[in-house]
């Protein structure tokens, strides 16, 4: 296929759902937007909205789908080259491939590898379904969980939803995804810099851990995810705290909208935050960073310059070209 011909996209808008938004949406989006394929939007797990293909039956199909076994989706939809999902459904295809998009790593930690999550992914990759990694350090997790060959994951970073830059805030905002302990032990000390610098700290929580918050005597603004481009709108600077399953989207979009952002030094935010934001090695150090950031204004723009050219890297347009490339190798491989 060269790159001239134009590719038809079958893309399950079911997928990656985050805080800021439904990255697959936007996704979509840009997609349409390089005028490079068509696409066929549907949802696998939800009931189709306007300009969306309908799935006759889903809820009948959908329980099978989530095992990664059931009716071939390409049998459901309007013609297509590959079919591309991100979310619980791995349905299986019969005369076109497969790509799954695998965002978050939690499903395939611990005792979670006696769940669906694994089984359902080998099943896919068994019949030829390509897997697409958030990072190069989530690609090797993958590929040892899964003790697959190393050419069926290929890395391909998601697209993280466009936000508007922050003009002026005051707020100490903290994103805590699976690190609700390393929360709490650093609370204390969060409180006392917000009260210095006259702001506050606004926590970004699951129910679960915003219920567990609240049972502390500890005083933090608690807002839900979807309140998240809210608080980045009048952010100070950023603190994410990360159980590192997950590809950081929230971080990326701080540096976008320009808040410079402290994470802890692990392996995927040193490979996709490195240079742009301030790493720690513990989240004891993290509270003398935040402060840094929050009050040195030389120190803070060079983040913000750095932060936001980072950014470029995560943008849905950068995301659009990536996964054109990815499908056209995919449709090739296929038909060769």
């Amino acid at each position: 296929m060269s790159d001239a011909e134009r590719l038809r996209i079958a893309l399950d808008l079911d997928g990656s759902l985050e805080s800021l938004g439904n990255s697959m949406d936007d996704l979509a989006d840009a997609l349409v937007a390089t005028g490079s394929c068509d696409l066929v939007r549907f949802r696998s797990t939800q009931s189709a909205r306007a300009n969306e293909a309908r799935l006759r039956r889903r809820w009948l199909h959908e329980p099978a789908w989530r095992r990664g076994r059931g009716r071939p989706i390409d049998a459901l939809l309007p013609r297509a080259d590959l079919v591309h999902v991100a979310g619980v459904a791995t349905p299986p295809t019969r005369r076109v491939p497969l790509v799954i998009s695998v965002d978050d790593l939690r499903p395939l930690r611990g005792e979670a590898h006696t769940h669906q999550r694994l089984t359902q992914l080998r099943r896919a990759l068994a019949r030829g379904a390509t897997l697409a990694a958030s990072s190069r350090t989530a690609s090797h997790e993958v590929l040892d969980v899964l003790g697959v060959e190393r050419h069926q994951v290929v890395v391909v970073p998601p697209a993280v939803p466009t936000v508007a830059p922050t003009l002026a805030g005051d707020d100490l905002v903290v994103n805590v995804t699976g690190a609700l302990e390393r929360l709490v032990s650093v609370a204390p000390s969060l409180v006392a810099l917000a009260h210095r610098l006259h702001s506050r700290v606004v926590v970004l929580a699951s129910a679960d851990a915003a219920a567990a918050l609240r049972a502390t005597s500890i005083t933090m603004t608690i807002r839900p995810r979807h309140d998240a481009r809210e608080a980045l709108s009048h952010a100070r600077a950023v603190l994410h705290l990360s159980d590192g399953a997950r590809f950081p989207s929230f971080a990326i979009a701080a540096l976008a909208a320009g808040v410079p952002t402290v994470a802890r030094s692990t392996a995927i935010n040193r490979e996709l935050l490195g240079g742009a934001a301030v790493l720690v090695e513990s989240h004891d150090d993290a509270v003398g960073a935040l402060e840094e950031i929050a009050t040195r204004e030389a120190r803070r723009a060079v983040l913000i310059a750095a932060g936001r050219s980072r950014a470029i890297d995560f943008a849905p347009a950068t995301a659009a070209r990536a996964y054109l490339d990815l499908y056209r190798d995919v449709v090739q491989g296929w038909s060769s």
